[in-house]
């Protein structure tokens, strides 16, 4: 099989945020590095989604939860045969150092740009489809005709604080990934189901597909089964309608790997 292509199910609420701020993490180191102002548009998006996101929740609790629970479970398996102490000793640091890293952070995440008068002001308009053009905040469009260095000083200054919740997640996420060994599947039909250990509940799926099937997979499930329908995108659009069609299920035997990550 060729490079797969790989897909991701959260199995839980928790691991569920910790993955869309990590791809929002992403996407503001990606467009901040860049010096375009629509490229310092997209990083403040992503900014302003993360605001929202650990507005709603208690990330700083929930971080802090998964790292103790993690702790635990090393902790479990410290003795068992073919265990690296090294190795292990390694992650225990991280998993304190992480843990200590959020207990540093005063209130709540992401309080600095949250009062921040001029993100509140760029928040407030761009709740309104185009509601961020120049003519409707001014101020924004001063911000992205200046210095590329100045916006990112600026951007640091917001986000500087945020670091070591990055970094934790990323972490656990780590963990988590690299916690089972994938398994070499087939899918009959283009569908598989499987239950899941209650006792070892597990916190992510992984989807495995070879780019030579023009398939993804639409996953569903919770913490005791969970099942996998193969699907054919069907982007191509009719000549008569200019649509593409709908995305229908293969009738192939699919083949893919599968990892369930229960760390």
């Amino acid at each position: 099989m060729s490079e797969e292509m790989i897909f991701e199910h959260p199995l839980n609420e928790r691991i569920r945020t910790f993955l869309r701020l990590e791809h929002l993490f992403e996407k503001l180191d990606y467009f901040g590095a860049r010096s375009e102002d629509w490229s310092t548009r997209a990083a403040i998006d992503a900014l302003l989604d993360i605001v929202a996101i650990t507005a709603r929740a208690d990330i700083k609790t929930e971080l802090l939860k998964e790292i103790d629970r993690n702790l635990s479970t090393l902790a479990r398996v410290r003795h068992q045969p073919g265990v690296d102490p090294s190795a292990l000793k390694e992650v225990f640091s991280g998993l304190e150092q992480a843990a200590a890293g959020i207990h540093e952070i005063n209130g709540h995440i992401g309080s600095r740009a949250r009062g921040d008068g001029f993100l509140k002001a760029v928040a407030q308009r761009s709740s309104i489809p185009g509601g961020a053009c120049s003519f409707d905040v001014p101020l924004y469009h001063h911000f992205l005709t200046q210095p590329i260095e100045h916006r990112r000083a600026r951007i640091n200054g917001w986000t500087d604080e945020m670091r070591p919740v990055r970094e934790a997640i990323h972490l656990v996420l780590s963990l988590a990934r690299t916690s089972a060994t994938p398994r070499k599947l087939i899918a009959p039909e283009a569908f598989f189901q499987e239950a899941l250990d209650h006792h070892a509940p597990a916190q992510l799926l992984r989807v495995g597909i070879s780019p030579d099937w023009s398939v993804y997979p639409e996953i569903s499930g919770h913490k005791n089964r969970f099942s996998i329908r193969f699907m054919q995108a069907n982007m191509e659009a009719s000549m008569e309608t200019s649509q593409a069609g709908r995305p229908s299920q293969s009738s192939d035997d699919i083949p893919f790997l599968l990892t369930c990550c229960v760390f």
